[in-house]
């Protein structure tokens, strides 16, 4: 059973071709990968499916980890390549080729209602840099060290987009009236 193993003896152990590894390693990791998707694209099925080929691409690339970061970095960092790939995709797509838009579902309508709904919504006027560092640093309590591994980007470009995502963060909480949070997010 994997189920007490590390991370990394459950990676290695699909690299040998154990389905019931990746099992564990699922179960393990994509509810916190499904959410890191869902943070990326706003889409609920896309995030979805994109949870599903990252474990795809974790089943198909454990033989090729070479254990330079924690496993859940290393699945983060996928997760990140495929959603920006995905991104590309939709972008590529003419406006024709689009779906048209669906109402709310009631869990969309219940997260726009809460208490955070306006920190997501400055979240959103982010850049997509300094919310990819937030949504890392903050939400999945990723060190700096592991941000810039997932990112591809050198450890002293995460602090300078953290620092400017969080100044940015604070004055517009700040504009918004909210002097007691305002601090919270930077000098």
């Amino acid at each position: 059973m994997a189920e007490g193993l590390s991370d990394l003896e459950v990676v290695k152990r699909i690299a040998g071709g154990d389905k019931r590894a990746l099992e564990t390693l699922y179960t393990r990791h994509s509810d916190r990968t499904f959410r890191f998707l869902f943070r990326l694209t706003a889409d609920r099925p896309a995030a979805e499916d994109l949870t599903h080929d990252v474990f795809l691409e974790v089943w198909r690339g454990a033989n090729r980890f070479e254990a330079r970061s924690s496993v859940a970095t290393w699945i983060l960092s996928i997760a990140r390549y495929k959603a920006l790939d995905a991104r590309r995709k939709k972008r590529s797509l003419s406006e024709h080729d689009l779906p048209a838009r669906s109402e709310p579902t009631p869990e969309m309508t219940a997260m726009e209602s809460s208490t955070g709904n306006y920190m997501r919504e400055c979240l959103t006027k982010l850049s997509e840099e300094h919310r990819e560092i937030i949504d890392l640093v903050y939400y999945h309590e990723k060190s700096v060290k592991e941000a810039c591994e997932i990112l591809g980007i050198p450890e002293n470009t995460v602090k300078t987009r953290m620092f400017y995502a969080r100044k940015k963060l604070k004055e517009m909480l700040l504009a918004a009236g909210d002097q007691t949070d305002a601090f919270s997010y930077g000098k």
